[in-house]
């Protein structure tokens, strides 16, 4: 087992100077023309500056040929893509659902990579059981799912937000409505201005009419890829409204009151479970030790024959 951990160690070290020699490659290690040329158009690309810079994280290798099969694999073999698509839409993750897989993969593949690297420490400390090698599926499967959970997490953290913001940025554009300007317009104004979740979906629909769709469809296609009950909702009342005619801005009033019922009835709901969480401590931690300290003194004087 010394032998085979030694291998392994200096196989390791092997294969990571060799990584490191081929970074250093002119071919290999260049920036990709897309990096390279980003700087210079970004004022067509993002004027506004609200976008990632492709350029600024350094140069990254487009991925391989294999690795991007390796990738449709894995997502083939975990399959839920339309479910996936959808969390990571409501998460803000520009990325597929091919691409979220390569990077669960790699978080996979490094989970198994440190098990392993545990298993050889503790056979070249002297410790090493045979239980020790379920560590590095373990490890794997860890990684595997503890990326999965941090993106529900992260679309669930973001879906509460955008419910949050809805009441604000729907009297926003009700404001914008009243004052004459037309929807299309209202939705620019209030898109460019905020910084907020919902504001960065309304831009994505603002720019999706500016490229020859629908105020409508885009502004389905963005609750459908939300799925929050308040804003498709909303946005229903909305595209009816423009259908027939109805005044826009008393519409965004009401859904907007409509809104902050539903957060104030969640409120309520919350602080219900919350009242239920924290009788946790209060029945099993402080009503025992009072019985404990009720109980305990009767019980040492009838031991000491005193009662």
């Amino acid at each position: 087992m010394d032998d085979v951990a030694f291998s392994i160690v200096l196989g390791t070290a092997l294969g990571v100077g060799v990584c490191l020699l081929l970074s250093l490659a002119p071919r290999v290690g260049a920036p990709s023309l897309a990096r390279r040329i980003a700087p210079y158009i970004r004022d067509v690309t993002d004027p506004r500056g609200v976008g990632d810079v492709i350029g600024a994280a350094g140069p990254m290798p487009a991925p391989s040929l294999a690795w991007r099969a390796l990738q449709q694999r894995f997502a083939r073999f975990l399959g839920g893509d339309a479910a996936l698509g959808r969390r990571l839409h409501q998460a803000g993750r520009s990325m597929d659902a091919a691409a979220f897989r390569g990077r669960q993969l790699a978080w996979s593949i490094a989970g198994l990579a440190t098990g392993g690297a545990i298993v050889v420490a503790a056979v070249l400390l002297g410790r090493g059981s045979p239980s020790l090698v379920v560590l590095p599926p373990l490890f794997a499967v860890g990684g595997m799912l503890g990326y999965d959970a941090w993106l529900s997490h992260s679309a669930k953290a973001r879906v509460a937000r955008i419910r949050e913001e809805l009441p604000t940025v729907l009297e926003f554009v009700a404001l914008c409505l009243s004052a004459g300007e037309g929807i299309l317009d209202s939705l620019r104004r209030v898109s460019e201005v905020g910084a907020s979740e919902l504001t960065t979906e309304l831009r994505g629909a603002v720019v999706a009419v500016g490229t020859g769709s629908p105020l409508p469809e885009a502004l389905a296609r963005m609750s459908d890829g939300l799925q929050i009950p308040a804003l498709s909702r909303s946005v229903d009342q909305l595209v009816a409204a423009i259908d027939r005619g109805a005044p826009l801005a008393q519409v965004l009033h009401a859904q907007a009151l409509d809104a902050r019922d539903d957060a104030k009835r969640d409120l309520i709901e919350r602080a219900g479970r919350k009242e239920i969480y924290m009788l946790v401590p209060l029945v099993f931690l402080i009503l025992p030790l009072s019985v404990l300290f009720a109980v305990f003194p009767g019980v040492f004087m009838l031991r000491l024959g005193l009662g």
